[in-house]
């Protein structure tokens, strides 16, 4: 079976997007890992202002966005315009290298 493409929207488009309060579930160690990246990218935004792709699940599915992350807190990574993806929903963050 092939993994199920993300749906890759634009970040003006995050606000309009239903999120479940349920977390996606991953493992503890891929937690703590994706907690270091968010923070990572984080730095890399407000530093460089370089993107990054967010890797989330919405009410429909999977999806990806590509932004700057402007800014964290223990609930939600906040994008431009205010919008927010729950932390809780996030699969990945990927950076560039």
């Amino acid at each position: 079976m092939k993994p199920t493409a993300a749906v890759v929207v634009n970040k003006e488009d995050v606000g309009r997007l239903v999120f479940p309060s349920e977390p996606v579930r991953l493992s503890p160690d891929h937690r703590a890992q994706l907690l270091r990246k968010v923070d990572r990218a984080l730095h890399l935004g407000n530093g460089e202002h370089g993107k990054c792709r967010i890797l989330f699940r919405d009410t429909e599915g999977l999806k990806a966005v590509e932004t700057t992350i402007w800014s964290v807190d223990d609930k939600a990574i906040v994008l431009k315009y205010g919008h927010a993806i729950p932390l809780v929903r996030v699969i990945d963050v990927e950076m560039p290298l």
